[in-house]
């Protein structure tokens, strides 16, 4: 069978109704459509959103509200108990090495280190930002911690 010899089962289609064809169609006359008013007429109906002359909806909700910060800076946490089960001891932990074990989607997405878990081993870390208790964590089990500028909404050169 092809898509060409489809057709429906015997039967299953019905004849268009034909308005307007004597009173004896049970459509004839007016055609189904009343009498006079605007959706009689050709062309006559109400637009999408009208509510009879009331405000409509779109009209009554204000317009904007508030705005979006274009230099708002979206950090992806990581905490200290995933780079403990992840990471071996003396490792460098960045944004390259954190997107090869799955913690980090994008390499050029700013990262936080915050201060759940615990640290049992020396880590060098070099990330955009990192909270108090982690850096304390981390310098305590013998590790170093860098922090690393980021520039928000960096253009790029035209080429």
């Amino acid at each position: 069978m092809k898509l060409h010899d489809l057709r429906p089962a015997e039967g299953a289609t019905k004849k268009r109704k034909r308005v307007g064809r004597g009173t004896g169609s049970g459509k004839g006359k007016t055609s189904g459509r009343g009498q006079k008013g605007q959706n009689a007429r050709t062309g006559g109906s109400v637009r999408l959103n009208f509510e009879g002359g009331q405000l409509p909806l779109t009209k009554r909700l204000p317009k904007l509200r508030g705005f979006n910060n274009r230099f708002k800076v979206v950090y992806v946490p990581v905490n200290l108990d995933e780079l403990d089960r992840l990471f071996e001891a003396q490792a460098e932990v960045s944004q390259v090495t954190l997107k090869s074990v799955g913690l980090l989607g994008n390499v050029s997405d700013p990262v936080v280190i915050l201060a759940r878990g615990e640290v049992t081993k020396p880590l060098s870390v070099k990330v955009q930002r990192i909270s108090a208790a982690a850096r304390q964590k981390i310098e305590a089990a013998g590790g170093s911690v860098e922090v690393l500028s980021y520039e928000v909404n960096k253009r790029l050169p035209r080429s």
